[in-house]
């Protein structure tokens, strides 16, 4: 089938580059042309794992391209929107200007398709109600529908989450006339008969066609409305949001009373009910999705007269960002006065895997403590020049031990598996104090404190704790 992707951005970009891999025939659109010269030559413009090797097969099968021009895509079957809503700057709504510029410039090569079948499918976080006002404008051009397939990527796995995710999620008009039963893992289509009176039988068919192998695969498919599919993804990254300031919040408590908040997560864990995913104490979340969108659902559910329902979110939000600042207070406890103290920190990007460092808390963090008069350095394996860019004014080291070298305390913000596996003996050797500040809750206290390391960790106790792991060997330029 032919498909274009408007905006390839990372979502985007991952995006077209799968679909190109399923065997469909892919162009990318993005009005940013640096961006989309890079993608063209081959070159990933932001780190995730897989994807570059994804769209040099892409570009080399010929399946795969990218342009600027919207006339390019007046031949596509299938329209993707991949545009970023970001939280709006003047509140925590979402910023849909992107959305609904990319959906006027679409319109009008729409109607170029002369009413032959064409879906739009709406990949982006937006708030409910978003897709019902764009189906609106979009379904006046004969043989157009619209669908919503809220994306549910995680950074570091977004390759794998978009050829092997564990559902595909539509939103449609009237999913009660969708010629489904709303689920299905087996690969069956729905019907491929439609008409412009309401049914979703054509919509949901055609984007069956296109994620065949995934649903032959037994992917569950799931068919709802188009508000419950907007709430899907929002609800999922508040959920998620939820559950890390809640054992952030159970972490104070624990500093509070001596309790070591690993046990308590662990054992929170076992729970079936609760599961140990996202249980880890540390300086919260980040990143382009959490934060935003429960900023988002809350406004969202003002603008319903509802903010009553979701008011906890924003004690979620305000324990987050509550985790940056005990950080530093954690520092000054350590170090006294932070004026002229050199600090090393390991990570910038919001977490492993990803050069993003949008509100990344390594960043935010790095960034009070030079406001304090600090001497800060800043290491990461691939968020550097972003980093850079972020904070005017940042100093970055690239290689680890050079970042190390004389630092009086250190300070983990982002477990990239090279910081979580740094030998402790050989770390202290290199450092002018062994202080270190654990913000994730990865490394064993034991090791650390027998190698001579003052460690702190967030809601954990002074006593080491056993260590399961031994450490391994720090190595030149890493």
């Amino acid at each position: 089938m032919k498909i274009s992707v408007i905006g390839v951005g990372y979502l985007g970009a991952v995006h077209a580059a799968s679909m190109a891999e399923l065997g469909h025939d892919v162009i990318g659109l993005d009005i940013d042309a640096p961006r989309v010269q890079r993608l063209t030559a081959g070159e990933a413009p932001f780190h995730e794992p897989g994807f570059a090797a994804l769209l040099r097969r892409g570009l080399d099968s010929g399946r795969l391209r990218f342009t600027t021009d919207h006339d390019e895509l007046a031949d596509a079957d299938a329209h993707f929107l991949g545009l970023g809503t970001p939280q709006r700057a003047d509140g925590f709504g979402a910023d849909l200007s992107a959305l609904h510029a990319a959906v006027d410039a679409l319109a009008t090569v729409l109607s170029r398709r002369g009413g032959t079948p064409t879906i739009v499918v709406g990949k982006s976080t937006v708030p409910a109600g978003t897709a019902r006002d764009l189906a609106v404008r979009l379904e006046q051009v004969p043989g157009v529908r619209l669908l919503w397939n809220p994306e549910f990527l995680r950074e570091g796995y977004a390759v794998r989450d978009t050829l092997s995710p564990d559902r595909l999620v539509y939103g449609v008009r009237h999913p009660e006339s969708s010629g489904a039963d709303g689920q299905a893992g087996d690969g069956q289509r729905a019907g491929a008969e439609g008409d412009a009176s309401g049914s979703s039988e054509l919509e949901v068919g055609m984007l069956d066609a296109i994620y065949a192998p995934l649903l032959e695969a037994g992917v569950t498919r799931l068919v709802m409305g188009f508000e419950a599919a907007e709430l899907v993804k929002v609800s999922a990254n508040a959920f998620l949001a939820t559950k890390i300031s809640f054992i952030n919040a159970i972490a104070e408590l624990c500093e509070a009373t001596g309790a070591d908040v690993t046990d308590v997560a662990g054992a929170l864990g076992m729970d079936d009910r609760i599961g140990g995913k996202f249980l880890r104490a540390g300086v919260g979340f980040g990143g382009g999705c959490l934060p935003k969108d429960i900023r988002a659902l809350i406004a969202g559910a003002e603008d319903l007269g509802l903010g009553q329902s979701v008011g906890f979110l924003r004690e979620v939000d305000a324990i987050n960002q509550r985790r940056r600042v005990r950080v530093v207070e954690m520092a000054r406890e350590m170090l006294g006065p932070l004026r002229g103290r050199r600090i090393t920190v390991l990570g910038a990007a919001f977490k492993p895997d990803s050069d993003d460092v949008r509100d990344s808390p390594a960043l935010e963090i790095a960034s009070r403590l030079m406001a304090a008069g600090a001497q800060v350095t800043v290491t990461d394996p691939e968020a550097l020049e972003n980093a850079r860019h972020h904070v005017e004014g940042l100093v970055t080291v690239a290689d680890t031990a050079e970042a190390l070298r004389g630092a009086e305390l250190v300070m983990l913000l982002t477990e990239w598996r090279r910081y979580r596996d740094l030998h402790p003996a050989e770390a202290a050797a290199l450092v002018a104090a062994p202080r270190i500040i654990d913000g994730r809750t990865v490394l064993d206290p034991r090791a650390w404190r027998e190698a001579g390391w003052d460690l702190r960790a967030l809601g954990r106790p002074g006593d080491p704790a056993a260590s399961p792991v031994a450490p391994v060997r720090l190595l030149a330029g890493t």
